[in-house]
């Protein structure tokens, strides 16, 4: 089967009630309901490298379900679910608890406690009913799980080896393992204990899910046994958590969304099994748990002050796999930066070689620009050396493929009918439209992908100036130049105030008001007398809805705030729109944005979701939780660390040891103090009150309190 990447319709929809019940740990996810089962027929599951390993998992008391009492999910990989007995006929109570400690890893355990709150011995019988379809994630995510008579699929029991499920196709396998302690009985799909425990005592038994890819096991991360704190997964975690910032706020929220956020950006970490000390972060749970070119380049970035490490992950990673060959399928093309990997047996396992979709026009100059961003902070020059060739690839690129047409813009058309229709961050069918409504005809040019261009130059032509190459630098800025004066020729809308969301196949200017604008503002390719009347439109209330800006103005024929694309609120996108209304020096707008984000994710317990309806403050009096919003989802993660960074208004040049800070924190974040604040090896803190700010820990520097003008880099 060829795999088809142009999907847009809406996924399952998520029980909004259960995302805090959404572990994961790198490629490990799980997707349950409030008490902890799978419940079969829907989208939930354990997943492993895009492949639903389980598709039921629901604890039994005697033939009853579970009734949720409550849960906590301790770490992003790890919860605990109690759950109430049903009472038995005649009893106005239950006397028994639940409670299922799920920890994720390569695999899953679940330590099952049930304890006894009445006076006498309680008799019962304890069943796991167990089921797994294989389904590929994609099938899962597009609601088409079929059964494929073609692909063996075996169930073996064993009174002592558990419950084993293999699945075999196209010369691929999977293998799932189930077993247990406690002594139990095993049968067709269902895993049994006779249980009688004492008087305010207790039982317990541990559950183990082991997987197998091609006949090779991999070893669980939590085997039973092995007290949870002593797993790799929680000793990753504490050393991810240690290498973090610190921050203390008046702001109640800013704190508690940066801590979250750096937990969820520390799970969302996966690696190709041939280069384990190589992070990525994958896009988020739970239907892109995996490599993505625009996502993981634009949450690195966001996260550099975390952690500097993950961005040399992404772009050696996506270095590794850069397009080398013409394929209208996959849409490579020599230097092009893929779009999406998938590790699925329908879609070939990723990392290792497999499918890669490459139709993305924003990821190929984000790795450029993240790359010039990465040298500022302090990439070591052997690495910048070696994954320079892959930029300059990614350069002619943009020349070659690109700019097709010649007019300096960059432009997409999916190649066959395969492909995404859209192929920037809205990416949706119907993302980009004019403002009554209609679609465009591609080839269609980007604004924010110009942006991202023009980013890209300037970041080439620092690098070159840095390393001797004044011919390269003069060149790749005025490069830049020809594109800036071009952009603001052909996108601006003078009657309107604002920018051009695209350029259609017949150069006609695509005229619908978005958000895209504010990403031409984070680059610096907006004119000086252009930026203000940006601003003012991003703040309209059109654009605004109070909880942040709108991809969509709901003055647009196409808006609809239960959209994806078209009238939605998405956490990056208004980190971004912030960092540039802070470049051009608009600092009021900047904070009033960042404010409501703040005051927005104290309605989702601190964790930014991928994005959330674009309904009215006035209307509600909490964000609508989009229903299948991805959550934790990375770029959203790393958004509160980049909104603190933009508002310290910090530009760092590692090489010349030069820090410029200009911190423009509202009132209510102050006073603020950031520790273990991130610059490539280096970890300094930063102190804000409103007598001034101070920085530490930067013997040597030369630390200014300078204004940022436009046309400097990001």
């Amino acid at each position: 089967m060829t795999q088809s990447w142009s999907y847009t319709g809406a996924p399952p929809t998520v029980d909004v009630r259960a995302l805090a019940q959404t572990l994961v740990e790198g490629s490990t996810f799980c997707l349950g309901t409030a008490t902890g089962d799978i419940p079969t027929g829907g989208s939930h599951g354990l997943f492993f490298r895009d492949l639903r390993c389980l598709s039921r998992w629901e604890l039994r008391v005697d033939g009853h379900p579970l009734e949720p009492v409550a849960a906590e999910r301790h770490e992003p990989h790890a919860a605990t679910y109690a759950c109430r007995v049903p009472p038995r006929a005649g009893r106005a109570d239950s006397h028994l608890l639940v409670l299922r400690h799920r920890y994720l890893g390569d695999g899953m355990r679940e330590d099952v406690v049930i304890r006894n709150l009445g006076q006498e011995t309680a008799g019962c019988t304890v069943t796991l009913l167990l089921e797994a379809d294989f389904a590929d994630l994609f099938a899962v995510k597009e609601n088409r799980v079929v059964t494929h008579p073609d692909r063996i699929t075996t169930l073996a029991t064993a009174d002592s080896g558990g419950i084993h499920y293999s699945y075999r196709w196209l010369g691929r396998s999977r293998d799932v393992h189930v077993t247990a302690d406690a002594a139990p009985a095993h049968g067709p799909g269902l895993i049994s204990f006779s249980v009688a425990v004492p008087p305010r005592g207790e039982w317990r038994t541990c559950l183990q899910v082991t997987f197998a890819i091609d006949g090779f096991a991999i070893d669980a991360a939590h085997p039973c046994g092995q007290p949870p704190e002593l797993a790799r997964p929680a000793q990753r975690g504490r050393e991810w958590a240690d290498r973090g910032p610190l921050i203390a706020s008046a702001h109640p929220c800013l704190a508690n969304a940066i801590h979250t956020g750096q937990r969820d950006l520390g799970a969302l970490r996966i690696h190709d099994p041939e280069h384990p000390d190589c992070d990525v972060v994958a896009a988020g749970a739970p239907w892109f748990m995996t490599v993505f070119g625009r996502d993981s380049l634009l949450s690195a970035w966001m996260a550099l002050p975390v952690d500097s490490d993950l961005t040399l992950g992404t772009l050696q990673t996506l270095a590794r796999f850069q397009g080398s060959a013409e394929d209208p399928l996959t849409e490579e093309q020599p230097g092009r930066i893929l779009h999406e990997m998938r590790f699925g047996v329908e879609a070939g396992l990723a990392l290792g070689g497999g499918n890669i979709y490459y139709g993305s026009a924003d990821a190929t100059p984000l790795f450029v620009a993240l790359l010039g961003e990465a040298h500022d902070w302090g990439l070591p020059a052997e690495h910048v050396m070696a994954l320079l060739p892959h930029a300059d690839a990614c350069l002619d690129w943009i020349a070659r493929y690109g700019d097709r047409d010649g007019d300096g813009f960059v432009e997409y058309r999916r190649a066959t009918d395969r492909g995404l229709v859209n192929q920037g961050w809205k990416d949706s069918g119907d993302g980009i439209n004019f403002a009554n409504g209609q679609i465009p005809s591609a080839p269609i040019a980007l604004c924010e992908v110009q942006a991202y261009v023009y980013a890209a130059y300037a970041a080439r032509s620092r690098i070159a100036a840095d390393t001797g190459d004044s011919v390269g630098a003069e060149r790749w800025q005025h490069e830049a130049d020809l594109l800036k004066r071009a952009f603001n020729e052909k996108f601006w809308l003078p009657d309107r105030g604002y920018y051009a969301v695209a350029l259609d196949r017949d150069k006609r200017p695509v005229d619908a008001l978005t958000s895209n604008i504010g990403h031409c503002l984070w680059t610096g390719i907006v004119d000086d007398d252009k930026s203000a009347s940006v601003a003012q439109h991003l703040l309209s209330p059109d654009m605004f809805s109070g909880w942040g800006i709108r991809t969509l103005a709901s003055s647009m024929g196409a808006y609809n705030p239960l959209s994806y694309h078209n009238g939605s609120v998405w956490p990056h996108d208004n980190a971004i729109a912030v960092a540039g209304l802070m470049r051009y020096g608009h600092v009021e707008e900047a904070q009033r944005v960042t404010l409501a984000l703040l005051d927005a994710v104290a309605a989702f317990d601190f964790r930014m979701p991928e994005l959330w309806c674009g309904f009215d403050r006035s209307e509600f009096g909490a964000p609508l939780p989009y229903p299948t919003s991805c959550s934790p989802q990375a770029w959203a993660a790393a958004t509160p660390v980049f909104l603190l960074r933009s508002l310290l208004g910090l530009r760092v040049r590692l090489p010349d040891h030069q820090l410029v800070i200009s911190p423009s924190l509202p009132s209510e974040l102050l006073p603020l103090s950031v520790d273990r604040w991130s610059m490539g090896s280096t970890r300094v803190r930063i102190d804000v009150d409103e007598t001034g700010s101070r920085v530490t820990g930067l013997p040597g520097w030369s630390i200014s309190s300078t204004p940022r003008v436009a046309d400097e880099h990001l």
